[in-house]
């Protein structure tokens, strides 16, 4: 099996209205978009679900042309960035000259 024949659920850019979630949906499981989208509006009508089920799928599916989602981002970022700052934390600080307290 090559990476071709395996599907992946993934925003798509054909087909896109807002961020891709429905068309992306609709293409994983082989219907028509539209229905997607009727189906989150009539759930955004009664209860107001259809929005946060959008969201949820924009934040965690990846784009078309990407491997990882918004979230991913934020994450790896956010550990990259922890990661700078863990490497400082074994240093002296030579810039502060107050005497340390002693035990």
């Amino acid at each position: 099996m090559n990476e071709k024949s395996i599907k992946q659920l993934r925003r798509t850019r054909n087909g896109r209205i807002i961020a891709g979630v429905c068309s992306g949906v609709g293409d994983y499981l082989g219907i028509d978009a539209n229905l997607i989208r009727i189906g989150l509006a009539i759930a955004t009508l009664f209860g107001g679900m259809g929005v946060g089920v959008y969201a949820i799928g924009w934040l965690l599916m990846p784009d078309e042309g990407s491997d990882s989602s918004i979230v991913q981002d934020l994450i790896n970022k956010q550990q990259a960035k922890s990661g700078s700052a863990d490497s400082w934390q074994g240093t002296t600080d030579t810039w502060d000259d107050r005497p340390k307290p002693q035990q």
